[in-house]
């Protein structure tokens, strides 16, 4: 029996979406590849995009040398999310779900745990940004950015975030098209605002890093978009008609997520490049700084931009997070998994708005150490959709005794070595402000590669290596086994 958290379709209207993580039935798979552009297009045409330049930046590297790894770490990470949204298309189920035929059914609840944890980390500091930088523009306009402001507007946000998570599919799809236009918009607006305040020579004066410095950057850019949103990837292809190209599901994946942040990043690197003094600024409070440098008349718009497409992408998280929740055996209805993925957001938002002394440090920290294992994860998902001919067993996907089993060894041995390996070769970047985290790195040293405070210290190789040796892995040595389970 196909296990799923509700009996009733979902209809296409614009009503509650009823489905779970159940099998999405014939007549419902009626979404086209370029659907895809607008959930994915809109979750991404954020301001908060151009405050990447600023991190970027930090790693010593060149306005050139920043660009070539934008242009290239953002087009390859959303495309890696476009290969997993391949998956959705064969077995019309969330990612999570589908991921069980490369761990096992109940396997997949190792890389599940992980996965809820880094959506519930970013549709958490999604909706944080998005308080703060409406308490730090309403305060430049003259207007009150205190405490009852901060409340209001946490409660505001998290509203809007929970409210269309809940509703489900449908309403979502429809709300990213419209929101496109109207973020997309008002984001060239600041743009165009802003860019006369650039100095080439300013930009172009940046010394040139190292080698390591520019993988540092390339491996943050892609960890920062394309990994973050790849344990989701699968979630908004699964309406896709069984006749769909799986070219087309990558191309129009990728195109309507590395859009606007490789626009908004080279845009970044211009602006933040010609006032290094934003980098203080963006540190705490990303939003709130770059709307300091705007005229008054424009940063209620601005306010108004910023605010939704942190919310839409917060409403792809908090969708996808309830999804895996209920891929990891919770037995209740999607709308009450993702109501509690709200209040665990909503209680987030206000500890850190209201108690906690830093945010963004421990945040990257957080996203870095669980990059690692989801970079593993996304190895051996790839190598499994890439060994695969054949659609999914979809009954198996829920059934231990199933051709999928419960658990697939390899895989997880695989997970936990790449994980291992790739966590002792990156480190805590903030190591004062999560000193939790100061265990990593620990390669480093009897690797011969300068040990914590050597210059490939900074450079991220352990996401890269968990990525590419779990792929490896994966397909090498699940090769016969995935041909056995689709001759069966």
């Amino acid at each position: 029996m196909i296990d799923n958290a509700s009996n009733s379709k979902g209809s296409t209207a614009l009503t509650i979406e009823s489905n779970g993580i159940d099998i999405i039935a014939e007549n419902e798979r009626t979404a086209k590849p370029s659907d895809l552009f607008w959930p994915w297009f809109a979750a991404n045409v954020s301001v908060f995009g151009i405050s990447y330049a600023s991190f970027v930046y930090g790693f010593g590297v060149s306005f050139i040398q920043a660009l070539i790894v934008t242009v290239i770490g953002v087009t390859i990470s959303f495309g890696l999310c476009g290969v997993v949204a391949i998956a959705g298309k064969r077995g019309s189920a969330p990612t999570m779900v589908l991921s069980r035929a490369a761990f096992g059914v109940y396997g997949q609840r190792v890389p599940g745990v992980f996965s809820w944890l880094i959506s519930i980390g970013w549709e958490t500091f999604l909706a944080i940004m998005a308080t703060l930088a409406t308490a730090t523009v309403l305060a430049q306009m003259g207007w009150s950015g205190g405490t009852a402001t901060k409340i209001i507007a946490c409660l505001v946000i998290a509203a809007m975030i929970v409210s269309a998570s809940v509703a489900g599919y449908h309403v979502i799809m429809k709300v990213q098209s419209i929101l496109t236009w109207l973020t997309g918009a008002l984001t060239i607006v600041y743009v165009v605002l802003t860019l006369p305040q650039v100095d080439f020579s300013v930009v172009m004066d940046r010394p040139a890093g190292s080698t390591t410095a520019v993988i540092g950057a390339l491996v943050m850019l892609m960890t920062g978009f394309g990994l973050g949103w790849i344990n989701i990837a699968a979630d908004w292809s699964r309406y896709q008609s069984r006749d769909a190209s799986a070219a087309k599901i990558v191309a129009w994946n990728t195109f309507g997520g590395a859009l606007s942040p490789v626009l908004l990043v080279i845009a970044g690197l211009l602006i933040v490049g010609s006032n290094p003094e934003l980098d203080a600024g963006i540190a705490s409070d990303p939003i709130g700084t770059l709307a300091t440098i705007l005229p008054t008349w424009v940063l209620l718009p601005f306010l108004i931009t910023a605010v939704l497409s942190l919310v839409s992408g917060a409403v792809l998280g908090i969708y996808s997070s309830g999804l895996t929740l209920l891929s990891l055996g919770v037995k209740i209805p999607r709308p009450a998994a993702a109501g509690i993925d709200g209040l665990i957001l909503t209680s987030g938002t206000i500890w850190v708005v209201f108690f906690a002394q830093d945010f963004l440090g421990p945040f990257q920290s957080f996203l870095i150490t669980l990059g690692v294992p989801i970079a593993s994860w996304a190895g051996l998902m790839i190598a499994d959709i890439a060994l695969r001919r054949k659609e999914y067993d979809e009954k198996a996907l829920f059934d231990p005794q199933g051709v999928y089993g419960s658990w697939d060894w390899t895989s997880l041995a695989t997970m936990v070595v790449a994980s291992f390996v790739g966590w002792g070769l990156v480190i805590n970047n903030f190591a004062e402000e999560a000193a939790w985290n100061n265990w990593q790195g620990y390669l480093l040293g009897p690797l011969g590669l300068g040990g914590r405070d050597g210059e490939w210290a900074w450079a991220n190789l352990g996401v890269l290596f968990a990525l590419v040796l779990s792929f490896a892995a994966g397909y090498v040595l699940r090769s016969r086994k995935v041909a056995r389970q689709e001759n069966r």
